[in-house]
């Protein structure tokens, strides 16, 4: 990023990424129920505001600071102070990262969270948890030990998966689940959703070059590849799922398949060529879909499947890059070409990054729950929590479907 055309290019990905986020509100917004609608916009939409004001505080410095030890990061850059130029774009770029991430945790909880219980959790995980990992990926010790993460399969789609899981083993279900249908309100909304995160997605992952050179353009096409090659793989899913009903490819399905495409490619997308992404695409498209279907034989209510499509998405793509790994994309060599220790690093990363975020999450997650509650009474969960917690209509022809509770 020593170049204007460099310089241009990631301010123009840190825009892209930042509109992700809006993005997965309207494809989180869809898959609820209309009473819902507004909350889930407003988990999404509020992370932009708590995250960059932690992340200028005190977010950048515990994450790219230099801590000596590979750990955490230093104080040097408190408030951003001393950076400009290149660097403070950087730490620009870096905050959208920070903000989707602990917004992808809201599909895990649509439905039954506190709107304030949110925003402490929030809060406390953009400093306990997120900075940690980002620094043990990208400059501390899982680095140095020799793991990759080219865009954030570790950093952001497994460390919010998995304290997805940890909060919803917290929180508990939704009334009713798992034998009530909890159907998609508005799927023209979702699939609106999907195509903004899938045009966010190439700065998300080409950005990540820092420079426009061949490894965002590797990492461009890569990420196109995935997500196309995600939704075919969950058609197949759905196709060979159950052969004594009718088999049905769907639009969810779809909109899902294309985001499973697009995690497993963000760890690998300038690692690997364009071959390669159809391998992740397919296989995470079809790997997700089942991991999807876990929540209902093992009792956790995802409810809108963060855990089997981030999570999930992100340990294929995190492992699948031990495998494919090109040196001739990006200097790195996996054990299909001869250097069979990088899948070793890989699992050591997946599993220290699970297990972190997991029990932190978890821990915070308790205290929210102590200090103000985590979940929202019955009568507010049955009413909708855009009218009990907001004050607030997301469409005036649900009125009294609204009240009912039957939307």
């Amino acid at each position: 990023m020593d170049n204007p055309g460099g310089i241009a290019w990631v301010i123009t990905s840190s825009a892209l990424v930042l509109f992700m986020t809006p993005g997965l509100a309207l494809f989180y917004g869809g898959m609820v129920r209309a009473k819902n609608v507004l909350n889930m916009l407003m988990m999404s939409f509020s992370a932009m505001g708590v995250v960059s004001v932690i992340w200028v505080a005190i977010g950048y410095t515990l994450a790219f600071g230099d801590g000596g030890r590979g750990f955490i990061g230093d104080f040097d850059w408190f408030g951003l102070r001393g950076l400009e130029g290149a660097d403070l774009l950087t730490a620009m770029f870096q905050l959208t990262f920070a903000i989707i991430t602990p917004a992808l945790i809201s599909g895990a909880v649509a439905g039954r969270m506190k709107f304030k219980a949110w925003l402490l959790f929030i809060t406390l995980w953009s400093i306990l948890v997120y900075p940690f990992v980002t620094h043990w990926a990208w400059a501390g010790w899982i680095g140095d030990m020799g793991a990759i993460d080219f865009a954030g399969g570790l950093v952001v789609h497994i460390n919010a998966g998995v304290a997805a899981l940890a909060v919803v083993m917290v929180l508990g279900p939704r009334i009713g689940f798992p034998k009530t249908p909890f159907r998609p309100h508005s799927l023209p909304l979702t699939i609106i959703g999907t195509g903004i995160l899938w045009f966010g997605w190439f700065g998300f992952n080409a950005g990540s070059a820092l420079a426009a050179d061949g490894v965002a353009i590797n990492a461009l096409i890569s990420t196109q590849v995935g997500a196309g090659t995600g939704i075919l793989g969950w058609f197949i899913a759905e196709l060979m799922h159950d052969k004594q009903t009718p088999r049905r490819m769907t639009m969810l399905g779809a909109a899902s398949g294309a985001v499973a495409g697009l995690v497993a490619i963000t760890p690998a997308a300038g690692f690997v060529g364009p071959g390669a992404a159809i391998v992740f695409g397919l296989v995470a498209g079809y790997v997700c879909y089942h991991g999807v279907a876990l929540k209902y034989k093992l009792g956790w209510d995802d409810s809108l499947d963060v855990i089997g499509i981030h999570l999930v998405g992100g340990v294929v793509g995190s492992l699948l890059l031990g495998l494919f790994a090109d040196g001739s994309v990006n200097g790195e060599d996996g054990m299909f070409y001869g250097n069979p220790a990088l899948l070793w690093y890989q699992i050591v990363a997946v599993l220290a990054v699970g297990a972190f975020s997991f029990v932190v999450s978890w821990i915070i997650a308790k205290v929210v729950d102590i200090a103000v509650g985590l979940r929202v009474d019955a009568n507010d969960e049955a009413r909708g929590l855009d009218l009990s917690l907001h004050e607030e209509r997301g469409y005036v022809w649900g009125t009294i479907t609204a009240e009912r509770g039957d939307q």
